[in-house]
Parts: C-alpha cells; structure tokens; sequence
C-alpha cells in the first residue's frame, strides 16, 4: 500500500491540497535488501516475476525496474570487451599457488568490470548482455581429464587448490562482505560433476561415480566457495547427474547446496539447460514441465535463448507450481539487485565513482605481467641450457610464436596491445632470427600473397560490414587488411568498428594479380555461413565448417586479374570468426627450414596448441581434436616431427609449450633440452616467458594438473569414476611430470617438519618447515602438505592439505608454517555416506611436488 501525506495550505481564499508520496519500503536504501526485494515482489504481477527470472530480463517502467542482464562473464579480465586487462588463463593462474596474488588479480579484473559499467550509465545506454553486474565466474569444476576443452577455464584436478583458488576470486570480484553494496556478483559454475566430454554435454547422464567420488572430489571446491566465500551465484550444469538434469535436480539444488551447506543466494542456469530438461534429457514432456522441474527444484534464474520460463505463469495456472513458489526465486534475483546497489542512485554506491581511466592501466598491466611470471613452469632444464645469454644469436620457429589471440585464452577481453612471445625474445636479443615454420596442426603451409592484392587503390582486401545478415542497405564500416587475417566476436564488444557481434555480414574482396602462374589457394576457415567468389564465379556456396573444406584451389596465369570475393554471414550458433589467406601452399619442408639455420645453435620453438582448438562446444573435427575437446594428447603430429628434425640436426632446442591443458611430451623430453609450460599467457605473456628464458626471473610454476607420458596412461574420456585420474588415484604408472612439479634456476632444500604435537586436536596442530636456498640464485619455493590415510587403502593415494609459496634469498632460509586442523584429515566414511574426520593414524606428507619417493614424511593420530 502506498502512503501519502496530505498537507493542507491556506494562501488567502483558496486552500491548496497537497499531496506528497512517501518513499516505498523497496525505495528505502536504509532497508536490507532482502527487505526491500520482499517489497518489491509483492507489487509485481505473474508475469513480470517471470520475466525478471530469465538472464536478459526486461525493463519494468511502472515499478522503476530497468533492463537487466544476468550474462557477464569474467573469467580472467572483463570478457566480451575491448581496450581492457587481458590476464593468464586461469589453469596458468592456478600454476602460480599463489591465492593472494589471484586475490589481486580479481579484484583488478572487478575494478575494470565496475568501470564499463559506470561508462555505461553516463553514456545512457541500454545494458547489453555481456555488460553487467553479474559474472559468471569462476570455473570450479575438476580437470578431472586432460581432453577436456574446457579444462584451462578452471584450477587444476585437485579439489582443495581448487577451493582456495577459487576462494580468492569469489572474494576479489564481490569486493569486502561488510560493504553496504557488493562489487559484482560472482558466480561458481558448473555444479555439479562436469567436466567433459563438451560434445555429449547436453545429454549425458552422470551416473557412474561413487558417492566416496562426489563428495571427496566433485563437491569440496563447491562447498569451500558457498561456505567460506560466500558466493552469491552458483550455475547448475547441463548433463544428468543420477539421471535428473543438474538443472532440476532437488538432491543438488536443494539437499546438499542450500540445506547441508546453507546456501542462500542465487541458482542460475547454463545456457539451454532448462531447455535441454525436455529438449534433450527428455524427462519433461515441454517447456512448461521443464519451467515447473526447474524451479521446484531451485533453479532462480534461467540463461537462455528459447525461454521455458517464459511458460512459467502458465505452470502457475495449470497447478504444476504455485505462485508463492515463483515468490522464493524473485525476492532471491532482486536482493542480488539490490545488494549491487543497481535499484539505487550511484551516488550511494561506493564503486560508481571507479573511472574508465583503470582500464588497461599501468599497474594492472604490471599485475598482468607479475602473474604471467608466476605461471611459467620450467619442466626440464638438461645441461643448464637456461638462462639463455643476450650475447648468442638465437632462432625462434614455431605457431605460437607471434600469435596473439593464443595469448588471450578464452572466454576473455580483447586489449589495446598483446606482447607476443616473439615480441618478448626480441625486445631482449636482437640477433634473434624468426620463421614460423609451421602450422599448429597442419602439414601444409601457405606462403601469403597480399602483395599481388588490391582494391581501390590500396594493397590486399577490403572488407565491408552491414548490420545485418543479407548485405542489405548502408553499409556501416569498411575495413582493408595488408596480410591474413582473422576477424572473431569472441572477446570482443564489436566484430568491427560500428558493427554488432549478431546479426551482421560482411564481403571481402580484392583484385588478385599473380606474379607468376600456377595454383594458388584461397584458405578461408569459418563456423559461420560463407562463400567465395571469383571473376563472379561462385567456387563455395553456403559453407560452413561442417559441410566444405576450407581450402579453394584455383589456377591462375601471370599478368591476368581475378576478382575475388567472400561473403560472409553471422550464424547464432556458434558465434562468428572468419580467417583469411591467399597464397601458394606446399608440405613444410623441414631441411628447408633447418637449412637457414645453419649459423644457429639455439632454437626457441614455441608451439603446443591454441584456444582456437580446445574450449567450449566449439565446431573442430580434426586429428585430435573433437568438438572443442580433444581425442589423444599428444603434440601434434606437425611439430612433433619439426622438434625431431630440429634435434636430428644437432639444434639445441627450447621448447616453451602452449597449452590450457596437459600435453603427452615424452618424445620431446628426448628432442628438447628444455621444455617450458607456458599456458595462454595473456597480454603481457611475451615478456614474462622472454624474463624467464633470459634469466630476469628465476621460474617458480608448479604444476597444477598431471602430465600424463602418453594418451594410453588415459581412461575412458566419458568415466567419471577418479580410479587411475589424477594424482590422488594414480597407482599403477608414473606419469611423465606429477601434479606440483615444477624446477627452478636454483635449489632448495625442504628441511625436516617441526610439529607441535603429534596428535590431532580440536585446535589442530602447527607444522614448520624450514627451506633453504641452495643455489645461486634467489627464487621462490613451494612447499606441499598432502594427508594419506594408511587405513583407507581404497582412497586416495595422497590429498593435498596445504601449501606455501616462499620467496627465498640465496643462502638463508625461511619457513613454511601450517596449521592441521581436524578439517585436514577429513576423509570419506562409508558408514555416513559422507565426509568427515576419522580417527585414526595419518600419514603426512611434505615435499615440493606429489611425487611420492622425494616425499619426507611424518605420522599424526586423531583419536
């Protein structure tokens, strides 16, 4: 009810009635926002609740409510957006074990986030998905398996890193728990037991783990997030777990999530997950049911394209859900609102006054490069062949050597400049010699001719952009490009300058005036429609990568021209990206190659694989890769061959690899002197990995994922059951490096453990550890803490139960301190179903990677 306050005013013969409103309880910013959200509810209609529970939820002018969207993503810099801080890819953030310095990075990474939002607000614009308060961040899944695409999104394959790594981004994007208002709304995704395959995601049904699986490995990092972070979102996943979509499943949305662990805030779909409940999994007959499922289940707010709940007010009607059940799911969605403080004039928000000038600034950019250093992880070093000297004249070869958007990940923000890893190694040796060499995966290269293209007077093509898919009307931007080209929406605000990220086209042309005769091939790649053209003949009609190769051959005589053209049109599906070259293709000649090199001793080749083959449900069937995952993890088969031509004559090769996920290299620990893990990088990756070769930094990366020797080490990709996974289930092989490995320019000795007591109390106990320089060099160390239960031969080999990462100078000695808490030794216990703490004896064990004969060890009790 609305309260007014009636003033009665005598001006001479007339009485003035004065009618003043008084502010509504959901007006009120003194209220909690649960209180105001309540309020607010209960003025809403059916209809608008339902509208306001799906991601892109539309304005509401009677009540003041505005457009808002629920998609951003986050995942190592502000996604989808250009001119901001692009940083390492969360698996090399992981490779750091170091939460504080994540801590800084995501409380950057928010900053920035904030600061697009408040350039937003003052230019009056509409808020558009990607662009919002809410950030689907971060991945918390195990990388259970190496084939996983989607794997290099998340923090390695042990639960409890996971859980403090994610710990401290939840608490650097939300900003301080008493703040009035939280900086953004984090989100942990995708709950629960997800990691791959990406090609059967929508219609897998996990139902083959143990319950000793779930607790003790796909729930900790989950349970660590909601508890002791408070994350404010968590994100059901797409597949059947126990054959009831995660999406609608009471036994994870209700049971465990919001009863055991008392999770109170928000449940956001996957995108379609709602949609997959009858579309795909099959157990509800419609959208309706699905809508019903869903939201009785606890699922509040639905990321979608084709709405189910939008059929929610009939699943009202129809009595599948009462409206006081739609009730719950709303007031949860506006007290996010207002907990943002999005309902409140930014006057009162603190962070509305954070100004645009954060974005790719120096000190975030200095942060970018801190955590880029920390990730680099030294797998082998023989003969002390690193550092390299500046004096030695060196080659660099190799795919990933100047390629940008590799440095980028996914799932990321689009900077003003990207220092490229060829970029870096010439900044500091400009004897440095450069071929590319190769391909990522493809035995052919195309030597480019943009130097015989024209149009309009201007060397190479021209590209032409509408805001729609026909090539209709005005076009709204031009563009020309001097050499091969690659155009993507992917970690971009625009295709082009002016042009929208959907519903767009563009045409490519140029004039083609060969030098020589013979065949030239058009290389075009694209998951969107296209086709090429040439002298108005049309050679490709309607392509897409599924159905037409993406190489057009043609003949061509000197002297004559050739028209060509490629159209170009957005699909929905999978976004839009399209890479274009034109030139004379041949097998890679390696003595050819070797043969230029013949005043070299030292060849840096940077290679190992690219975002553009791993990642999310993405459109790639070749050897190796499958549908955004991968099929066998060896290196391909091109650089593979490269490193062994390279070694067969006599180069001493550096191999610095580039990956988000393992890598089978036991060949390459043979053709290779030193190999470096050096993950997607980010912007300013380049000079990071160059420090590193050179000798500025000393490498202190440790593993966070094992590197298996070979793809047999492998189980089936599509078994979720641990047994053989991962380092805590390995027993019968040794891989080829084990999760936590990591060297160093330097040496360190791990001293014995000094513990307080050798039985477990309610306090716990405290552990020392002293570490000490050994070497030349200072450098920094990272001492490991895993827990083995001798009397649970079926369990895990070993769980890591605390780390430090420690900066020591040459010589001295510093230490590790912990604290073992009954919490330490929590275990899974047949009798409960459950985990807990378990008496008995323990064994712990300490070392510098998880490989277990370098391990020291001590025994506690817990009676």
């Amino acid at each position: 009810m609305t309260a007014r306050v009636v003033m009665i005013v005598f001006t001479g013969c007339f009485i003035e009635v004065e009618c003043m409103a008084q502010a509504l309880q959901y007006q009120n910013p003194e209220l909690t926002a649960r209180e105001r959200a309540a309020d607010l509810c209960s003025r809403l209609t059916l209809e608008e609740k339902a509208s306001l529970m799906l991601d892109d939820s539309p304005a509401i002018p009677r009540l003041g409510i505005k457009r808002w969207q629920w998609w951003s993503e986050a995942l190592h810099g502000v996604a989808n957006m250009g001119g901001v801080t692009n940083f390492p890819e969360p698996i090399g953030m992981a490779a750091s074990w170091n939460d504080a310095l994540v801590f800084r990075v995501f409380d950057a990474i928010s900053t920035e986030a904030r600061a697009k939002w408040n350039e937003l607000l003052s230019q009056g614009n509409d808020v558009t998905r990607f662009h919002a308060l809410s950030v689907w961040t971060p991945n918390i899944n195990i990388f259970r398996d190496p084939r996983w695409g989607r794997g290099q999104e998340t923090y390695g394959e042990d639960p409890y890193l996971t859980g403090v790594m994610g710990s401290a981004v939840v608490r650097g994007l939300q900003g301080p728990e008493d703040a009035k208002y939280r900086k953004l709304w984090a989100c942990a995704k995708h709950y629960a037991v997800h990691s791959g395959p990406e090609w059967s995601r929508h219609t897998a049904d996990i139902d083959n783990i143990s319950a000793r699986d779930l607790w003790e490995t796909y729930l900790p990092a989950f349970k660590t997030v909601v508890e002791d972070a408070k994350v404010r979102e968590v994100m059901c996943a797409y597949q059947r777990y126990d054959n009831e979509p995660c999406c609608s499943n009471t036994r994870l949305l209700q049971d465990i999530l919001r009863n055991e662990w008392g999770f109170k805030y928000l449940v956001v779909s996957d995108c379609g997950a709602v949609t997959d409940i009858h579309a795909n999994h099959k157990v509800a007959s419609d959208a309706v049911h699905s809508a019903a499922r869903a939201t009785l289940a606890g699922t509040d707010v639905e990321c979608g394209f084709d709405y189910a709940y939008k059929s929610i007010p009939e699943a009202v009607h129809r009595g599948l859900i009462k409206e006081s059940e739609v009730d719950k799911h709303v007031i949860r969605l506006l007290e996010g609102r207002f907990d943002l403080g999005e309902m409140d004039d930014p006057s009162l928000v603190y962070w509305s006054d954070i100004p645009t000038s954060v974005l790719e600034s120096r000190e975030h950019r200095r942060l970018a490069l801190e955590m880029a250093r920390q990730t680099i992880t030294l797998l082998q070093n023989r003969n002390g062949i690193l550092p390299l000297k500046k004096s030695e004249k060196i080659a660099v070869i190799g795919p990933n050597a100047d390629n940008k958007p590799m440095m980028w990940g996914n799932y990321n923000g689009t900077p003003t400049t990207t220092i490229t890893i060829l970029d870096g190694i010439r900044r500091e040796n400009r004897k440095t010699v450069y071929h590319q060499g190769c391909d990522l995966t493809d035995s052919r290269i195309v030597t480019p001719l943009f130097s015989e293209c024209s149009f309009d007077g201007r060397k190479g093509f021209k590209g032409t952009f509408w805001n729609n898919t026909r090539r209709e009307g005005k076009p709204v931007a031009t563009e020309y490009y001097t050499q091969p080209f690659t155009k993507t929406t992917a970690g971009n605000y625009q295709f082009a300058p002016g042009v929208n990220l959907t519903d767009f086209s563009a045409q490519y042309e140029t004039v083609f005036r060969p030098a020589k005769s013979g065949e030239v091939v058009i290389n075009v790649e694209s998951v969107s429609r296209f086709d090429v053209v040439v002298n108005g003949e049309v050679k490709v009609k309607h392509a897409t990568w599924r159905t037409t190769p993406t190489r057009t051959p043609i003949l061509v005589e000197a002297g004559k021209e050739y028209k060509i053209e490629i159209h170009f049109a957005h699909m929905p599906t999978y976004g839009a990206n399209i890479k274009v070259n034109i030139g004379t293709e041949s097998e890679i000649d390696y003595t050819d190659i070797i043969n230029r090199l013949k005043d070299i001793d030292k060849v840096v080749f940077v290679g190992g694989i690219a975002p553009s083959l791993e990642g999310e449900e993405m459109p790639v069937e070749i050897d190796g890769f499958k549908g955004g995952d991968r099929t066998h993890i060896e290196l391909p088969a091109v650089q593979r061959n490269f490193l062994k031509a390279l070694h067969e004559a006599g180069k001493r090769v550096i191999f610095v690899c580039c990956s988000g996920s393992a890598i089978a290299l036991q060949p390459e620990t043979k053709n290779c002197e030193a190999i470096i893990q050096a993950w997607y990088p980010g912007m300013e990756g380049g000079t990071a990995v160059a420090d590193v070769l050179y000798g500025k930094v000393c490498p202190s990366g440790k593993l966070p994922v094992t590197f298996y020797a070979s793809s047999d080490q492998l189980g089936d990709f599509e078994d979720y059951s641990m047994e053989g996974r991962t380092y805590r289930y390995i027993r019968d092989f040794e891989p080829l490096f084990p999760f936590g490995y990591g060297l160093s320019y330097t040496t360190f000795d791990i001293g014995n453990a000094k513990l307080s007591s050798t039985t477990i109390g309610r306090e716990g106990i405290k552990m020392e550890i002293p570490v000490t320089n050994t070497g030349n060099r200072n450098g920094a160390e990272v001492v490991q803490v895993y827990v083995r239960n001798p009397q649970d031969p079926q369990g895990p080999v070993m769980q890591l139960r605390g780390y430090k990462r420690l900066n020591v100078k040459t010589g001295e000695t510093a230490t590790a301190n912990f604290l073992l808490t009954p919490k330490s030794f929590e275990w899974f216990d047949e009798q409960t179903n459950t985990i807990c703490t378990k008496p008995g004896t323990y064994d712990v064990l300490y070392g510098n990677s998880s490989k277990g004969n370098a391990l020291k060890k001590v025994t506690v009790t817990i009676n």
